[in-house]
């Protein structure tokens, strides 16, 4: 027997429609180069989105093609993800912090044909524009009165790029599994890898996010995503704000800098925020040193690196903000545990209540998971028991783009890299990884690549590069090297060695020179054996 239910497709398109006509006075506040204090409405955003997918067609773009994004969290930037993905294209955000040759690779292996980037990041892309021949023209988001002297080719001003377009569009009608976005994630060694959004699965991602066990939104919360929107789509926010009507203040460029974001969250009374720990070290540094307090700001959402227990106790003991944690990764869109705590959990005593929080929260409905020992057997979640995390759900990715490796196994799980333990009720703790690749304020690095880069010296015999626990940065990457016989070199001199090798915030915090490293019976580094060696070192910069 079939059901009488209407099958209407699950698209950002009818996301857009719903927003614009129950939520149109909503506001958005964005800082921008060009302007620190830019508001309007979502009608105002909407009407924009239209005119904008008018340029993009005069451009030239056809659905399917893949049009790049280097921009930071403001207006211009959202309007881009929503005229983009419901004109059929494919929106795919970069990270401007890669490293040079990593993004010649991300651009070239997507088949970019537009980049869309802030002022900020002209000069690394006027440095770049002939390795990239398919990039037809780039448009700089900006307004003639900041448009810089650029040698990029074919380049345009994007505000007199749409000023003379239409505010209407005839959107076509998309199957709710056709493309929205992309993202590569440098998460292991080797190339960065593609993980291709649709429609479908970035409106289930949003249903579940937003729900009250998650970030918990609604059109009373005035939300700052402080998660970059080059990173894994914002973490949904940009579209899950417009779904249910949420203030959104973006903080563009300035979303590492205390005192600003002390400003907007008390200026516009802020009320959820989301970000790395690194940005709340910031935020709680400028709180201490200037007596301000943040009495609208009710919660912050902690993800991407673990969260360190001086940062919920401050926020929670010194401003009454309940800080909780996420987990997820690119391939997950991002969202795949949450952290709010049960009401059962609200009477256990401090130190009992204090381990949950620190904890990596439970599954939301969406997310399969299941922990595995090291033959693929299922473990059982009796809060000790600790496995191989794998993962499955809607909007998980299958595949990686354009690669035949990699992704979900025969029966559809997708191991992402992480090693935990679940308790009965579904709280989950990360305790290891099984890749060696370093998680420093958010942002994974290649434990291999630094250490190729190492061994390349003429003085190094080996080396080996691990995440050692940094109080500012979660991890940093931490270099201990084996000299050949007779060299001799300093930490400044072998610090320096990969300076221009690799992007400035991968290179080693330290170095250590050893006499030999530890190798299991295979003869691999053992670098289990050295995380647990230095799991106490002294960093020289603390």
């Amino acid at each position: 027997m079939l059901s009488t239910m209407m099958n209407t497709p699950l698209t950002i398109t009818s996301l857009m429609h719903f927003a614009e006509k129950v939520h149109g006075a909503s506001e958005i506040v964005s800082v921008t180069a060009d302007n620190p204090n830019h508001s309007y409405t979502y009608r105002d955003a909407f009407a924009r989105v239209r005119k904008l997918a008018n340029a993009l067609k005069a451009l030239g773009a056809e659905q399917g093609d893949r049009i790049a994004t280097l921009a930071w969290n403001d207006y211009r930037h959202l309007e881009l993800y929503y005229a983009i993905s419901c004109s059929g294209m494919v929106c795919h955000t970069i990270n401007p912090r890669l490293f040079p040759e990593q993004l010649e690779f991300i651009v070239n292996h997507a088949d970019d044909r537009w980049i869309f980037l802030d002022v900020a990041f002209v000069p690394i892309l006027e440095k770049m524009q002939e390795l990239m021949p398919k990039v037809k023209g780039f448009v700089i988001l900006t307004d003639e009165a900041h448009m810089p002297e650029t040698g990029l080719r074919n380049v345009h001003c994007y505000e007199t790029l749409i000023a003379d377009k239409p505010d209407t569009f005839d959107w076509p009608q998309l199957d709710e599994n056709t493309a929205s976005a992309m993202c590569y994630t440098s998460g292991t060694t080797g190339n960065p890898k593609g993980v291709v959004y649709n429609h479908r699965s970035t409106i289930l991602h949003v249903y579940a996010s937003s729900l009250p066990e998650a970030f918990n939104l609604s059109s009373r919360t005035v939300v700052m995503p402080i998660v970059p929107m080059f990173h894994v789509n914002g973490w949904g926010l940009v579209y899950s704000a417009p779904m249910v009507g949420a203030k959104l203040v973006m903080p563009g460029p300035k979303m590492g800098d205390g005192e600003i974001l002390c400003n907007l969250i008390n200026e516009h009374k802020v009320s959820a925020s989301a970000g790395v720990p690194t940005v709340w070290l910031a935020l709680l540094q400028y709180l201490d040193s200037s007596g301000q307090r943040v009495p609208s700001l009710e919660r912050l959402t902690v993800g991407g690196a673990a969260c360190p227990q001086m940062i919920i106790e401050e926020f929670a003991q010194k401003h009454n903000v309940e800080v909780q944690q996420a987990w997820g990764m690119t391939e997950m869109s991002p969202l795949g545990t949450y952290n709010q705590p049960r009401p059962n959990e609200l009477d256990l005593p401090a130190d009992e209540f204090m381990k949950n929080r620190l904890k990596q929260g439970r599954p939301i409905f969406g997310v399969d998971m299941r922990i595995e020992d090291e033959d693929g057997n299922e473990l059982p979640w009796d809060g000790k028991s600790s496995g191989a995390v794998k993962v499955r759900g809607p909007w998980i990715t299958e595949s990686y783009y354009g690669l035949d490796n990699g992704g979900a196994d025969e029966d559809g799980w997708f191991e992402t890299g992480d090693v935990a333990c679940m308790t009965s009720d579904g709280l989950m703790q990360i305790t290891d990884r099984t890749k060696d690749v370093i998680k420093s304020g958010g942002e994974w690095i290649s434990s291999i690549d630094l250490e190729n880069c190492a061994v390349n010296h003429p003085a190094v015999a080996e080396a080996a590069v691990i995440g050692a626990p940094h109080p500012k940065w979660t991890e940093r990457p931490l270099l201990l090297a084996v000299l050949k016989e007779g060299e001799s070199i300093t930490q400044e001199e072998m610090l320096g060695w990969f300076d221009g090798k690799v992007a400035k915030w991968w290179i080693p915090a330290d170095c250590v020179f050893v006499e030999s490293l530890p190798h299991t019976a295979t003869g691999k580094i053992s670098k289990k054996d050295l995380r647990e060696d230095y799991q106490d070192f002294k960093w020289s910069d603390v």
